[in-house]
Formats: structure tokens, sequence, C-alpha cells
């Protein structure tokens, strides 16, 4: 049987268009995204703080640094999961996010948890 790693954090996101608050003739697309953390390591970690790296179909890059995620620094056990959600705006109606979330196990170990690439994008854009 092999041993479950000590740092194991997965992160799943959704994705959502947000027409009401968007305005195409004035080059504003907003997204919203909701965010799942959990852990599958055999240690309890908390977050501290996240990195994001938002691009748009122009090449344009929004670099976003901060403390924990919507004001909170989840203490996640093993098993446990935590769920957020946020937005983002962009000048294009398509994009991507990537980024990592910056932790700290109970043993005192820093670690990342890096975050894959992600769409965004306004439905029927893309064939």
């Amino acid at each position: 049987m092999t041993e479950m790693p000590a740092n194991n954090i997965h992160v799943d996101v959704e994705t959502a268009f947000v027409p009401a608050q968007s305005d195409p003739g004035q080059n504003r697309f907003v997204f919203a995204y909701t965010i799942t953390i959990r852990n599958q390591g055999s240690l309890p970690a908390k977050l501290l703080t996240r990195h994001w790296l938002i691009t748009d179909a122009n090449g344009k890059v929004q670099e976003v640094r901060g403390e924990g995620v919507v004001g909170e620094q989840p203490h996640l056990k093993p098993g446990e999961g935590f769920r957020y959600s946020s937005g983002a705006v962009l000048e294009t109606p398509v994009g991507a996010m990537q980024g990592a979330y910056q932790l700290v196990n109970d043993q005192g170990e820093h670690f990342d948890a890096p975050i894959a690439p992600f769409r965004l994008a306004v439905p029927g854009l893309l064939h």
C-alpha cells in the first residue's frame, strides 16, 4: 500500500459568464468562478496566500497576489474541503486564469498547490 503524501491539495474550478455585469460594447466581460479546494494529503494545512495570473485574448496579464481567499485562510484537515466564489473582469470575451495557493501544514512546512490553467469564455463564442 502506498503512503499518502503529506501535502496533497486538489483544486477544482467551475466558471460562468455574468452577462448582467458585462458590457461588451465597453470591452467589459465579467466572469464568475467557483473554486473547491480539497485536502487529499495526510496532514492538516492552512491556506496562507493566493497568486493568480489572468490573461485576456490580447495577451494582457493581470497579476493578483493576496492573503487567503475571500477574506479567509481556511485550515483544512485531511479529507476536508473549502468552496468559494469570486470573479474576474476581462477586456476580451475569452481569457484564461492560472495560479497557485501557498499553504503551510501543521508541521510548519510551506508548500504550493498549483492551479492548472482554466478558460474564461463567453458561451457560444468558441466552437
